[in-house]
């Protein structure tokens, strides 16, 4: 037996439980392997797509992406980045039932764990990380851009500064008084938020902006994208789908058949960015596994400081 979270209904962190489930024998087949999870990344998606959808899929598994150690390998299989065998470091992602102690998944889902980072760490990398990269390939940033991004000091806004960085972007980043230094410390030009953001943003970039990568929503954030940025193809959301049907720039979504596939395939990069460390994974606090419903109402109020992590 092992224990794993679900929402047996629809809602958020107030519907989690935390059950038994039988590991299925004979264990991991062709394809697949079994990972001892040592954390599980937490992310606002984990709790977002449990509030509705198909009657017909509930329970629903929570969780994302995992690391630990290889405890089992299927027949004949490698793992994504070549190789494995048990007791090997891994991280996974994109998996479904994440917040759990041991968890089989497919093995093209597998890669191995740079030794320098951390599992908690790990567990938060791609989720986030992949997320920032379809918004640049979306938006078509580069080098000689000067990129406005909404919510910076957040987990997505975070990997976007690292991200721009390493393109040589500028980067004016939004966030409250209390992410101005993580805006800073990531290679970010901290503006707060708030009313008179445009003529903020204007003054300091009275040559305009290139770019605008939403991750909050607001209508402050879309409003001010769609008045510094001449051209809504370099404008892209993650947050405000409504408002960017209606304005005509981009929704950027995982469930995108473009956007998966890139996700799937920029996994690797990111992890080797990770591992040189030029990507860094902010971990605010981990909770043990049994305490996951106290650690999603966190993730739930906005303000985690940081990425959770959950270790079994």
């Amino acid at each position: 037996m092992t224990k794993h979270w679900v929402a047996p209904r629809f809602g958020g962190s107030e519907v989690l439980e935390f059950v038994d489930t039988e590991v299925a024998a004979p264990g991991p087949g062709p394809g697949e392997v079994t990972i001892a999870v040592r954390a599980a990344g937490m992310n606002p998606a984990d709790t977002k797509h449990t509030r509705q959808g198909d009657p017909a899929d509930l329970p629903v598994p929570i969780g994302y992406e995992v690391a630990g150690v290889l405890t089992v390998l299927g027949p004949d299989t490698t793992i994504a980045s070549g190789g494995g065998a048990v007791g090997d470091e891994v991280l996974a992602f994109r998996v479904a039932g994440g917040w759990t102690s041991s968890l089989t998944v497919p093995a093209a889902d597998v890669f191995a764990k740079p030794v320098g980072l951390g599992f908690p760490e790990a567990a938060n990398l791609l989720l986030a990380g992949t997320t920032a990269a379809d918004m640049l390939r979306v938006t078509r940033a580069a080098g000689r851009d000067t990129v406005l991004v909404h919510g910076a000091s957040g987990a997505v806004g975070v990997s976007l500064l690292q991200q721009l960085r390493l393109l040589g972007a500028r980067v004016i980043g939004t966030a409250s008084e209390r992410g101005a230094d993580v805006v800073r410390r990531f290679g970010g030009e901290w503006v707060a938020y708030g009313d008179g953001l445009e003529a903020r943003v204007r003054s300091l970039a009275p040559s305009g902006i290139d770019v605008a990568l939403d991750c909050v929503g607001t209508d402050e954030a879309v409003d001010v994208s769609l008045a510094v940025v001449a051209d809504r193809d370099r404008i892209a959301t993650i947050a405000a789908q409504a408002r960017a049907a209606e304005a005509g720039f981009a929704a950027v979504g995982g469930a995108q058949p473009a956007s998966k596939a890139f996700r799937d395939s920029v996994r690797q990069r990111l992890i080797d960015l990770a591992g040189a460390g030029q990507l860094e994974v902010p971990v605010a606090r981990t909770f043990p596994l049994a305490e996951a419903k106290a650690a999603a109402e966190l993730l739930e109020s906005g303000h985690p400081g940081g990425k959770l992590a959950l270790v079994p």
